[in-house]
Protein backbone atom coordinates (compact mmCIF):
# COMPACT_ATOMS: atom_id res chain seq x y z
CA UNK A 1 0.00 0.00 0.00
CA UNK A 2 1.48 3.38 -0.96
CA UNK A 3 2.15 6.03 1.62
CA UNK A 4 -0.33 8.89 2.12
CA UNK A 5 2.22 11.47 0.98
CA UNK A 6 4.00 10.67 -2.27
CA UNK A 7 6.41 13.61 -2.20
CA UNK A 8 7.60 15.34 -5.35
CA UNK A 9 8.55 12.30 -7.42
CA UNK A 10 7.80 12.58 -11.12
CA UNK A 11 5.20 10.17 -12.46
CA UNK A 12 4.43 9.61 -16.14
CA UNK A 13 1.33 11.24 -17.62
CA UNK A 14 -1.83 9.16 -17.82
CA UNK A 15 -3.95 8.61 -20.93
CA UNK A 16 -7.53 7.46 -20.29
CA UNK A 17 -9.65 6.21 -23.18
CA UNK A 18 -13.08 7.80 -22.71
CA UNK A 19 -14.61 7.70 -26.17
CA UNK A 20 -16.60 4.46 -26.45
CA UNK A 21 -20.38 4.36 -26.72
CA UNK A 22 -20.95 1.86 -23.91
CA UNK A 23 -23.86 0.16 -25.70
CA UNK A 24 -24.07 -2.70 -23.17
CA UNK A 25 -24.85 -0.15 -20.47
CA UNK A 26 -27.43 1.70 -22.54
CA UNK A 27 -29.64 2.32 -19.48
CA UNK A 28 -27.01 4.85 -18.40
CA UNK A 29 -25.09 5.77 -21.55
CA UNK A 30 -28.03 7.11 -23.54
CA UNK A 31 -27.58 10.36 -21.61
CA UNK A 32 -23.88 10.31 -20.64
CA UNK A 33 -20.62 8.64 -21.69
CA UNK A 34 -19.75 5.51 -19.77
CA UNK A 35 -16.81 7.06 -17.82
CA UNK A 36 -19.32 9.56 -16.37
CA UNK A 37 -21.66 6.91 -14.97
CA UNK A 38 -21.61 7.45 -11.23
CA UNK A 39 -20.57 5.19 -8.38
CA UNK A 40 -21.30 6.68 -4.98
CA UNK A 41 -22.22 10.01 -6.53
CA UNK A 42 -18.92 10.34 -8.42
CA UNK A 43 -18.15 9.44 -12.04
CA UNK A 44 -16.23 6.26 -12.75
CA UNK A 45 -13.62 8.52 -14.38
CA UNK A 46 -13.06 10.36 -11.08
CA UNK A 47 -12.52 7.06 -9.24
CA UNK A 48 -9.89 6.03 -11.80
CA UNK A 49 -8.11 9.39 -11.66
CA UNK A 50 -8.12 9.37 -7.84
CA UNK A 51 -6.34 6.02 -7.88
CA UNK A 52 -3.63 7.31 -10.22
CA UNK A 53 -3.32 10.52 -8.21
CA UNK A 54 -2.78 8.41 -5.09
CA UNK A 55 0.55 7.34 -6.62
CA UNK A 56 1.58 10.86 -7.57
CA UNK A 57 0.11 11.15 -11.09
CA UNK A 58 -1.05 14.71 -11.73
CA UNK A 59 -1.31 15.04 -15.52
CA UNK A 60 -4.12 13.35 -17.44
CA UNK A 61 -4.95 13.17 -21.14
CA UNK A 62 -8.56 12.16 -21.79
CA UNK A 63 -9.27 10.75 -25.26
CA UNK A 64 -12.88 11.81 -25.83
CA UNK A 65 -15.45 10.64 -28.35
CA UNK A 66 -19.08 9.76 -27.65
CA UNK A 67 -20.73 12.60 -25.69
CA UNK A 68 -17.32 14.12 -25.02
CA UNK A 69 -18.94 17.48 -24.32
CA UNK A 70 -20.40 15.95 -21.13
CA UNK A 71 -16.89 15.26 -19.83
CA UNK A 72 -15.69 18.71 -20.91
CA UNK A 73 -18.51 20.38 -18.95
CA UNK A 74 -17.72 18.32 -15.87
CA UNK A 75 -14.13 19.53 -15.76
CA UNK A 76 -15.00 23.09 -16.71
CA UNK A 77 -17.26 23.23 -13.64
CA UNK A 78 -15.08 21.06 -11.41
CA UNK A 79 -13.15 23.91 -9.74
CA UNK A 80 -16.30 25.75 -8.70
CA UNK A 81 -18.62 22.88 -7.85
CA UNK A 82 -16.11 21.16 -5.57
CA UNK A 83 -15.56 24.24 -3.41
CA UNK A 84 -17.55 26.57 -1.19
CA UNK A 85 -17.87 29.99 -2.79
CA UNK A 86 -19.61 33.35 -2.61
CA UNK A 87 -21.42 34.98 -5.55
CA UNK A 88 -21.89 38.75 -5.72
CA UNK A 89 -25.25 39.04 -7.47
CA UNK A 90 -24.58 42.65 -8.38
CA UNK A 91 -21.55 42.10 -10.61
CA UNK A 92 -21.26 38.30 -10.78
CA UNK A 93 -17.91 38.10 -9.01
CA UNK A 94 -17.13 34.77 -7.37
CA UNK A 95 -15.03 34.41 -4.25
CA UNK A 96 -13.73 31.00 -3.20
CA UNK A 97 -14.27 30.26 0.49
CA UNK A 98 -12.65 26.84 0.70
CA UNK A 99 -9.77 25.54 -1.44
CA UNK A 100 -9.46 22.19 0.32
CA UNK A 101 -11.84 20.18 -1.85
CA UNK A 102 -10.11 20.52 -5.22
CA UNK A 103 -7.68 18.22 -6.99
CA UNK A 104 -4.15 19.22 -8.00
CA UNK A 105 -4.54 17.80 -11.52
CA UNK A 106 -3.88 19.08 -15.01
CA UNK A 107 -6.46 17.58 -17.35
CA UNK A 108 -6.16 17.71 -21.15
CA UNK A 109 -9.47 17.00 -22.90
CA UNK A 110 -8.96 15.91 -26.50
CA UNK A 111 -11.68 15.09 -29.02
CA UNK A 112 -10.40 11.98 -30.81
CA UNK A 113 -13.51 11.34 -32.92
CA UNK A 114 -16.91 9.82 -32.44
CA UNK A 115 -16.29 6.36 -33.94
CA UNK A 116 -12.49 6.18 -33.68
CA UNK A 117 -11.14 2.87 -32.41
CA UNK A 118 -8.83 2.56 -29.42
CA UNK A 119 -5.61 2.51 -31.45
CA UNK A 120 -6.72 5.52 -33.45
CA UNK A 121 -7.50 7.43 -30.26
CA UNK A 122 -3.99 6.74 -28.94
CA UNK A 123 -2.46 7.79 -32.26
CA UNK A 124 -4.40 11.07 -32.30
CA UNK A 125 -3.44 11.98 -28.77
CA UNK A 126 0.24 11.00 -29.16
CA UNK A 127 1.50 14.38 -30.56
CA UNK A 128 0.28 16.11 -27.39
CA UNK A 129 2.12 13.82 -24.97
CA UNK A 130 5.48 14.81 -23.49
CA UNK A 131 8.42 12.67 -24.57
CA UNK A 132 8.90 9.47 -22.65
CA UNK A 133 6.81 6.62 -21.33
CA UNK A 134 3.23 7.11 -20.29
CA UNK A 135 0.48 5.22 -18.52
CA UNK A 136 -2.80 4.30 -20.19
CA UNK A 137 -6.05 2.71 -19.09
CA UNK A 138 -9.71 2.43 -20.00
CA UNK A 139 -12.42 4.69 -18.62
CA UNK A 140 -14.62 1.85 -17.39
CA UNK A 141 -12.58 -0.23 -14.96
CA UNK A 142 -11.23 0.13 -11.43
CA UNK A 143 -8.72 -1.86 -9.44
CA UNK A 144 -6.23 -1.68 -6.59
CA UNK A 145 -3.23 -2.06 -8.90
CA UNK A 146 0.02 -0.98 -7.22
CA UNK A 147 1.37 1.49 -9.79
CA UNK A 148 4.82 1.65 -8.18
CA UNK A 149 5.23 -2.11 -8.56
CA UNK A 150 3.77 -1.97 -12.09
CA UNK A 151 6.33 0.65 -13.16
CA UNK A 152 9.19 -1.22 -11.49
CA UNK A 153 8.15 -4.40 -13.32
CA UNK A 154 8.01 -2.53 -16.64
CA UNK A 155 11.48 -1.02 -16.16
CA UNK A 156 12.97 -4.40 -15.27
CA UNK A 157 11.63 -6.13 -18.41
CA UNK A 158 12.68 -3.41 -20.87
CA UNK A 159 9.74 -4.05 -23.19
CA UNK A 160 7.71 -1.48 -25.09
CA UNK A 161 4.39 -2.30 -23.43
CA UNK A 162 3.35 -3.75 -20.11
CA UNK A 163 -0.32 -4.53 -19.56
CA UNK A 164 -1.91 -5.50 -16.30
CA UNK A 165 -3.30 -9.02 -16.52
CA UNK A 166 -6.21 -9.78 -14.22
CA UNK A 167 -8.42 -12.73 -13.38
CA UNK A 168 -11.79 -12.26 -15.08
CA UNK A 169 -14.60 -11.79 -12.54
CA UNK A 170 -17.27 -14.46 -12.71
CA UNK A 171 -20.65 -13.31 -14.03
CA UNK A 172 -22.54 -15.26 -11.40
CA UNK A 173 -22.15 -16.37 -7.83
CA UNK A 174 -20.21 -19.54 -7.10
CA UNK A 175 -21.41 -22.56 -5.12
CA UNK A 176 -19.25 -24.93 -3.06
CA UNK A 177 -20.59 -28.46 -2.55
CA UNK A 178 -20.05 -31.43 -0.30
CA UNK A 179 -21.83 -34.14 -2.24
CA UNK A 180 -25.25 -32.69 -3.04
CA UNK A 181 -25.22 -30.30 -0.10
CA UNK A 182 -24.27 -26.64 -0.62
CA UNK A 183 -21.77 -25.62 2.06
CA UNK A 184 -20.84 -22.15 0.83
CA UNK A 185 -22.32 -19.53 -1.45
CA UNK A 186 -19.98 -16.90 -2.86
CA UNK A 187 -21.79 -13.83 -4.16
CA UNK A 188 -18.87 -12.87 -6.38
CA UNK A 189 -15.89 -14.93 -7.41
CA UNK A 190 -13.21 -14.94 -10.08
CA UNK A 191 -12.37 -17.46 -12.73
CA UNK A 192 -9.67 -19.69 -11.29
CA UNK A 193 -7.79 -20.08 -14.55
CA UNK A 194 -6.86 -17.71 -17.33
CA UNK A 195 -6.01 -14.05 -17.50
CA UNK A 196 -7.46 -11.10 -19.40
CA UNK A 197 -6.32 -7.60 -20.31
CA UNK A 198 -7.24 -5.35 -17.37
CA UNK A 199 -5.84 -2.11 -18.78
CA UNK A 200 -3.42 -0.19 -16.52
CA UNK A 201 -0.76 -0.13 -19.25
CA UNK A 202 2.75 1.26 -19.23
CA UNK A 203 3.71 2.28 -22.77
CA UNK A 204 6.94 3.47 -24.37
CA UNK A 205 6.56 6.02 -27.21
CA UNK A 206 8.07 3.63 -29.79
CA UNK A 207 5.05 1.34 -29.33
CA UNK A 208 2.85 3.95 -31.03
CA UNK A 209 4.76 3.40 -34.28
CA UNK A 210 2.97 0.05 -34.49
CA UNK A 211 -0.39 1.82 -34.92
CA UNK A 212 -0.56 2.19 -38.69
CA UNK A 213 -4.15 3.41 -38.97
CA UNK A 214 -7.44 3.63 -37.11
CA UNK A 215 -7.43 0.15 -35.58
CA UNK A 216 -8.14 -1.47 -32.25
CA UNK A 217 -5.03 -1.08 -30.08
CA UNK A 218 -5.68 -4.57 -28.70
CA UNK A 219 -5.59 -6.23 -32.14
CA UNK A 220 -2.97 -5.55 -34.83
CA UNK A 221 -0.60 -3.25 -32.87
CA UNK A 222 -0.53 -5.38 -29.74
CA UNK A 223 -0.37 -8.62 -31.74
CA UNK A 224 2.65 -7.36 -33.68
CA UNK A 225 4.35 -6.13 -30.52
CA UNK A 226 3.70 -9.46 -28.81
CA UNK A 227 5.05 -11.41 -31.81
CA UNK A 228 8.30 -9.44 -31.48
CA UNK A 229 8.53 -10.10 -27.74
CA UNK A 230 7.91 -6.46 -26.81
CA UNK A 231 4.86 -6.97 -24.55
CA UNK A 232 4.92 -8.12 -20.92
CA UNK A 233 2.12 -8.93 -18.52
CA UNK A 234 2.11 -7.70 -14.95
CA UNK A 235 -0.07 -10.22 -13.12
CA UNK A 236 -2.41 -8.51 -10.68
CA UNK A 237 -3.99 -10.89 -8.17
CA UNK A 238 -5.89 -8.15 -6.32
CA UNK A 239 -9.19 -6.46 -7.00
CA UNK A 240 -10.24 -5.48 -10.52
CA UNK A 241 -13.69 -4.89 -11.97
CA UNK A 242 -14.97 -3.45 -15.23
CA UNK A 243 -18.34 -1.74 -15.64
CA UNK A 244 -19.85 -3.12 -18.83
CA UNK A 245 -23.35 -3.96 -17.66
CA UNK A 246 -26.01 -2.74 -15.24
CA UNK A 247 -25.31 -5.77 -13.07
CA UNK A 248 -21.63 -4.78 -12.77
CA UNK A 249 -22.59 -1.17 -12.02
CA UNK A 250 -24.87 -2.32 -9.21
CA UNK A 251 -22.11 -4.56 -7.88
CA UNK A 252 -19.65 -1.63 -7.78
CA UNK A 253 -22.30 0.53 -6.10
CA UNK A 254 -22.81 -2.13 -3.42
CA UNK A 255 -19.06 -2.22 -2.75
CA UNK A 256 -18.97 1.57 -2.42
CA UNK A 257 -21.92 1.55 -0.05
CA UNK A 258 -20.15 -1.02 2.11
CA UNK A 259 -17.83 1.78 3.23
CA UNK A 260 -14.59 0.09 2.14
CA UNK A 261 -14.57 -0.37 -1.66
CA UNK A 262 -11.45 -2.37 -2.56
CA UNK A 263 -10.30 0.05 -5.28
CA UNK A 264 -10.33 3.05 -2.89
CA UNK A 265 -6.60 3.37 -2.22
CA UNK A 266 -6.62 7.09 -1.34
Amino acid sequence: MPRNVRGKKKMPPVVILCGGMGTRLAEQTEVRPKPMVEIGGRPMLWHIMKHYARYGCREFYLALGYKGEYIKRYFLEFHTLNRDFTVNLGDGRIGVLDCANGEDWTVHLVDTGLETMTGGRLKRIAPLLPRGRFLMTYGDGVGDVDLDKLLAFHRSRKGLVTLTAVRPPARFGALDFEGDRIVRFKEKSVVSEGWINGGFFVIEPAALDYIARDVMWEHDPMERLAAEGRVYAYRHEGFWQCMDTLRELKYLESLWESGSPPWKTW
